[in-house]
């Protein structure tokens, strides 16, 4: 088990502070690489929470690969976003406040593929127009860093 879940053991649904990283990975036509979640059946960016002694960096890199099978050369710092705004409910109960550094993916190397139990589908986006059943909080740090202007 992860740290978090160590954590739930402990104080169940309550709120969290949970800080962790998000990445986004672009192809060629700078479409956004999204993963429909098995705990919410929405879409959602590739990213998860720390583990004990692991620097964000770290962290968008091990997401990577457990959740795309990537890696990246390096990672390209986008902003961090924090506080009420990035409060979120899961279907099944657990709360928590996001703190999220969000990353580009640079140099990656190859294909993407549903590499965990926490994928259905891993599929590419134009973000110029709405995505059916996009996780609403994703579009929110979306639109926070810029990603989505107009929809």
């Amino acid at each position: 088990m992860g740290y978090i879940m160590d954590l739930r053991a402990i104080v169940g649904s309550r709120p969290l502070i949970m800080p962790g990283a998000c990445v986004l990975i672009f192809n060629e036509n700078r479409e956004l690489l999204l993963q429909r979640r098995t705990d919410t059946n929405d879409w959602g960016t590739i990213g998860g929470s720390l583990e004990l002694g692991e620097s964000l960096e770290e962290a968008a890199a091990r997401e990577l690969f457990e959740e795309a099978g990537l890696t990246a050369k390096s990672f390209k710092f986008i902003t961090v976003l924090s506080g009420k705004d990035m409060y979120y409910k899961y279907p099944h109960g657990d709360e928590i406040y996001n703190v999220m550094a969000i990353y580009e993916a640079q140099e990656i190397e190859g294909n993407p593929k549903v590499n965990d139990e926490e994928s259905h589908e891993l599929k590419f986006f134009t973000l110029s127009e709405p995505i059916v059943n996009l996780n609403p909080f994703t579009e929110h740090y979306l639109r926070k860093a810029g990603y989505i202007t107009e929809w």
